[in-house]
């Protein structure tokens, strides 16, 4: 029982809270993420590489070439899927810009500590 009690006191601590919250956000807003270099980078991008789609850029390092990604897939080749690559450093770069600007909007906001 006093596992329990201590479990609970350990739970609603306001830094777990704010842990679940930040994740909880931290999951939607990777999915806008993901939905901005998707929707709205890659594609003028794939248009300046002759309209191919960024994700189907790889290297096939064992055959001959293939027509797509699925077929070099369904060969069972070993493929260096440097497209989708790039699209998820994308991805991050753009999480972290965003998180840093939130930080240094949130420092500016706040008091500065009384010394």
């Amino acid at each position: 029982m006093a596992m329990m009690q201590e479990f609970k006191e350990f739970a609603m601590k306001g830094n777990v809270i704010d842990l679940a919250v930040g994740v909880i956000i931290g999951a939607a807003f990777g999915k806008i993420v993901t939905s901005i270099v998707n929707d709205i980078l890659m594609p003028p991008i794939g248009l300046l590489l002759d309209g191919k789609d960024f994700k189907n850029l790889y290297v096939a390092l064992k055959g001959g070439p293939f027509e797509s990604l699925e077929k070099a897939v369904e060969a069972g080749v070993p493929l260096i899927r440097y497209g989708n690559f790039i699209q998820t450093v994308l991805d991050f770069l753009i999480v972290a810009f965003c998180i840093f600007i939130v930080v240094k909007q949130v420092n500016r906001l706040t008091p500065a500590a009384k010394k």
